[in-house]
This record gives structure tokens, sequence and C-alpha cells, in this order.
């Protein structure tokens, strides 16, 4: 199916939507002040070394010192043996032996600075690609432990028929299991001509330098996104494109051909109402044309899809709408997944069908959906109680948890206490400060809702309560409080 990509850019943030047929697949977002360090690599100079701690400090320009530790220093083993980082059980040349203050280290970035700390560094590179990452000071491949062991073995020559006689490693990601062998040629000279800008750095930039930076939001669109079906790639900012455009002359041909400056009046994400779409794909509902709708709760362990008819009542029998609503609700959820970007396991709900061929009829229209996805996942069948699981690989915070935050109110529950809930707390705790505290005056501070409450129809408890304490109560409504909380001020 033939793809637009809308990138909207600026300064603070860019976004990116995957359009298909006038409707949104996916939405990545990137804000510039969020963006971590993790896999740049500089040409550090050695600042101090620890022997006692078996680590070292290195400058990379940073506020902070950052950290390398022995076991993350890339060391060649015997002959014959790939050269690999320090391990358990292997013989460790002592780091004051590997490196000398004052030394200029080529590292790279595996952790991000957090508090005090700065950031940890190795110096085994490693530069991702779209399908391999490039172990340049490695010479075996490797392969993606997801991918079926059947298809190790030939998917590794396959690579090493490409690789030749220039050499360096190789790690195959998951997603090269389908790629072709134009796509893995591509991948491998992009990540030589990565890393032949590197070394070029690094002999003529001074120590404290960055080399390279992994690649923003805007460069990863050209390297795992652009595929046959994507049409144009339009983006709204002059100076952005320019850049891209030099990016993917030099890296990715193919891709630079369909970029395209956007010059119109409106905001490029209003062609497609993407807005809109973003505020829905934070709501819990999912509307289906047919009337029928989705609810989606993500928790931290798992996200459940319940699919339900709704309004739906348009095919013949009541057997008929519940099998047309679970097939677009399947077409729905795949998407879905994709937009709000859910990863982990995912149950679905589907309504019961007494059919055996409606559930296959649903099972693979849902597999079709899903292996649109560029996101690997793993669906099983249904359960005897008509669950169907699946799991989708994390690649990203999903939307709601970049875009949201847990409310203050209910604090993630998605429920607050009605107001005559909290009108009785008030008054319970109202009489356990009396026994404790003997003020001349108790003011109740609460949201407008309840004091409207206690001023109506639970005005004859607070004066009873008022007569047994033998104390005044007076109200004050405050709207700037959640729903749910409230202030006993003694006066």
């Amino acid at each position: 199916m033939l793809q637009d990509i809308l990138i909207n850019w600026s300064p603070q943030e860019t976004r990116v939507a995957v359009v298909e047929s006038g409707a949104v697949q996916e939405l990545h977002i990137e804000r510039s002040l969020e963006r971590g360090i993790v896999g740049n690599v500089y040409l550090g100079k050695v600042a101090r070394v620890l022997p006692g701690m078996q680590s070292a400090f290195i400058d990379i320009g940073l506020e902070r010192a950052a950290f390398l530790h022995v076991a993350d220093v890339w060391q060649r083993q015997a002959e014959g043996e790939p050269s690999s980082p320090s391990r358990i059980g292997q013989p460790v040349v002592p780091i004051e032996k590997q490196v000398f203050e004052g030394q200029s280290l080529m590292v790279q970035v595996i952790k991000d600075p957090i508090g005090t700390k700065g950031a940890r560094l190795s110096t085994q590179i490693s530069i991702a690609g779209r399908h391999l990452v490039f172990l340049p000071q490695d010479d075996h491949i490797g392969v993606s432990q997801k991918i079926p062991l059947a298809l190790r073995d030939a998917l590794r020559q396959r690579v090493q028929d490409l690789v030749g006689e220039e050499g360096g490693g190789f790690i195959l990601r998951t997603n090269a299991e389908d790629s072709s062998d134009a796509e893995l040629q591509e991948d491998i000279d992009y990540l030589r001509k990565t890393w032949s800008r590197i070394k070029d750095a690094a002999i003529r930039r001074p120590a404290g330098s960055l080399l390279h930076q992994d690649l923003t939001l805007l460069q990863r669109v050209l390297r795992d996104m652009v595929s046959e079906a994507t049409q144009s790639i339009r983006i709204d900012s002059s100076e952005q494109f320019q850049a891209l455009l030099t990016f993917a002359r030099e890296f990715m041909p193919k891709a630079a051909e369909r970029l395209q400056l956007y010059k119109g009046e409106r905001p490029i994400f209003d062609l497609y109402a993407i807005d809109d779409e973003v505020a829905r794909a934070l709501g819990r509902r999912v509307d289906l044309k047919s009337g029928g709708y989705l609810i989606i709760d993500q928790t931290e362990a798992l996200t459940t899809v319940d699919v339900n008819t709704g309004g739906f009542v348009g095919a013949r029998n009541f057997e008929d709408t519940i099998f047309k609503t679970n097939l677009e609700a399947a077409q729905a959820i795949a998407r879905q997944l994709r937009l709000r970007n859910l990863g982990g396991i995912i149950i679905a709900d589907f309504i019961d069908m007494g059919r055996a061929d409606h559930q296959e009829a649903v099972l693979t229209e849902l597999k079709k959906q899903l292996g649109r996805d560029r996101v690997k996942t793993m669906l099983g069948g249904f359960s005897p109680l008509g669950l169907l699981e699946m799991t989708r690989k994390r690649t990203r915070e999903s939307l709601a948890h970049m875009l949201c935050e847990p409310c203050p109110s209910c604090e993630g529950k998605g429920i607050v206490k009605t107001p005559r809930s909290v009108a009785y707390d008030v008054l319970r705790e109202i009489l356990r400060e009396a026994r404790q505290f003997n003020p001349r005056e108790f003011r109740v501070v609460a949201h407008p809702a309840v004091i409207d409450l206690f001023l109506d129809e639970e005005s004859q408890h607070l004066a009873g309560l008022s007569d047994f304490i033998n104390k005044p109560i007076s109200l004050q409504a405050d709207a700037a409080l959640g729903p749910d909380r409230y202030d006993i001020v003694l006066l």
C-alpha cells in the first residue's frame, strides 16, 4: 500500500507521520531537550586512571567526565578468536595496562549521564543500520537471537558473501529476517561510509570532540521508514530539507528523489487532520465505522483491548453482526498498535464467536494487518476464554507515556471518588480531628462540587456533626483542588 511521510519540524520538537490512504498509521516524536547521547562517538582524553576501581575517567567535552570500566574496554583475544570486551571467565588485562592519562581514545556512550554521574563509555564501537549493526573492530558475523534458529546459518552466509574481503563484523538485526540482498548491501555501504567519516574526523579533530552523533529522527526516517511503497517525504522546514537532502544524497540516493519541501499555507499536519488523530490516540475509546468500538487500557504489565458491538445492528443476524465487528476491530487494533506504539504483552478480548470459521477469519485478518508493522509482533491463537494474546517488541516509549503523565487527581487510576464519597470522608476526618484537638472552628476547603453538596443535600449531616462536636464548621470552595482533594483547617 502506497504511503506518504509528513514531517513537521520546530526547534523544540520533530514530529513524523506515516500516512496510508489518508489515514495515519504511525506517529514518531523526538524532543530536542529529551534527546540523549547514547550511541554518540567521541574522541576522548583519559583524565584519570583508577587501578583500585579498574576504571578511568574520560573527558569527552561534556560538563562531567565520563566513566570507562575495564569490562567495557575492547581487547583482542588470542589469534583465531573474535575480539570482544572483557567477560567473566576470560583473563582480563588490568585497565592501567591498557590506557594512560593524557591518551586520546575513541569511545562510544552506552549510558546517558544520570544526576551527578557522568556518561558510561565503551571502546567497542558499533554503528546501527536498518538491517545490520556494524562492528568495525570485529571480524565475525552474528545473528540476533530473535531470528529463528533454522534461518540463521543462511542469513549469516548471505551477509558473509556480501561483506567480501573488506571484512568487518556485522550483526543481523531482527528485521533483517525478510530483507533482500540489495537492502543488505545498501546497509553495508551506508555503515562503512559512516565508519570512514568517523575515522577521518578522529584524525582531524582534537581530543574532546564529537566524532559521530546517533541519527536524529529526521535521518532515521530515511534509514528505517522509506521503502518502495513510499511516494513522498514532505518536510515543512527549508533548512532541515536542505540538511536532509545532503544526508540522503550521500547515504541513501533513492530516498533523496522522494524528498519534497512543503510550502503550503496550512500547517503540514492539517492536511490529514493528524493533530486530531493524535488526540484520539490518547483516549481509551476508538470508534469503528460500523458503530462498534474498542476500549484500550495500557498498564505497566500489559495492554488490554476490549471489542464491543456498540450500536452496530446492520447485519442480518446477531452472529453476523459480531463477525463483522470483530473483522473491523482486527484492522483497527493493528493500526492502533502502530499509532500508539504499544509494546509488550497485548490481550485482545474480541466478542465471543460461536463458529470456528469466524474465529479463523478474524485471526487471519489480524495476522495480515500485523504483517504491515515494521516492529516485530508475535500472535497466538484464541484461548478457551476467547482471548487473543500477542506480543509486540518495545522500541521506544508509547505515545501516551511520551506525551502524558499520570493525573495528579486520580494518580493514574483513571477514576476519582464521587463528591458524596469525599463529603463523607470530610465528616469522618473532622470527627477524628475533634477528638485530638480543640480549635475554635473547623474550616473545610474542598472542590466546589463537594461544597455544593454540603450546602444542599448533606447540610443536615454537617449541622448534626457541628452540634455533636460543639464547634462551628465553615466551608470554602477552591476550584484549584482536585475533585477528591480537601483540606481541614483548624482555626
